[in-house]
Formats: C-alpha cells, structure tokens, sequence
C-alpha cells in the first residue's frame, strides 16, 4: 500500500498530545482540514490494511508506581501455539511475538507493581515448563516516528 500527503499528515498528527476534549477527533480532523468522519475512515482504513496495528493511549507504568519487562522464551515449534494460549491468558501480556530465533516468543509484561513481573514470570514457567527471560528496562528512550514524502 502507498501512502498519499493526507495518510501521513494523520498518521504523524496522531502521534503528538491527543486534545482533551470531549471530541478528539474532531479536533484533530479541524487542525489537518479535515472532517472528523474522513479522519475516522482513514484510520479504520490504515488499521483494516495493516498499516497500523493500533491505535490507544501509552502510559508510563513506571510514573504510576508499575512496571513493564521485555520477556523471551525458547519454546519449541510443535507446542508454539498451546504456550502462546497460555502467555496470553495472563493480564499482564501486553504484546507476543513470534520470532525466528531460538528465542521464538518474546512479549512485555506490564504489572501494578514491580513485584508483579516476578510474579507473573513465575507463574508462565509454572505453567508452560519453559524458562522466562527478562529483561527489565533499565532506561526509558522515546523514539519519535515520523512518516516522510
């Protein structure tokens, strides 16, 4: 899929402070010269033709006295699908990935609590039998994405 001027004019407004208001969108769509309705089909568009995978807020579980961790397991091939039911089950997943590397499930944990990723982690190798690396964010680094001409 191509990108035309008006793809990539929402998609890096979207990226920026959303209005707090009580039509953000519309507001959004009033600053590119849009419609909130054109505004509302592109994203649907962008997401349904897998441009984008999502769209929703980001919060710093770290601020509000959480945590989040980058997990990896080694899980074998034939069992890949019956360990992911069972990663996923757990609240605290917030994304799982396959990848093709010995360590071929990775997936963030995100807890109230800093003791809640132990927990957590636990109770996944409890489950699957399969050891949970973690890999705890030490720094926290904002990469901003822009979408170019």
């Amino acid at each position: 899929m191509t990108l035309d001027d008006k793809d990539r004019a929402i998609l890096n407004r979207m990226q920026d402070d959303l209005p707090l208001t009580s039509h953000p969108y519309a507001a959004v769509a009033d600053e590119l010269g849009l419609s909130e309705t054109e505004l509302l089909e592109c994203l649907t568009r962008l997401k349904e033709d897998r441009v984008i995978t999502r769209f929703g807020p980001f919060f710093d579980a770290a601020a509000m006295g959480g945590a989040f961790c980058l997990c990896a397991m080694a899980v074998p091939a034939e069992n890949f699908e019956t360990v992911l039911t069972k990663v996923n089950a757990h609240p605290e997943v917030a994304h799982n990935y396959e990848r093709t590397h010995r360590l071929n499930m990775w997936f963030v944990l995100a807890t109230e609590t800093p003791a809640g990723i132990e927990a957590a982690a636990d109770a996944i190798e409890r489950e699957t039998g399969i050891d949970v690396l973690r890999f705890p964010k030490l720094q926290e680094f904002f990469i901003g994405f822009r979408v170019a001409a």
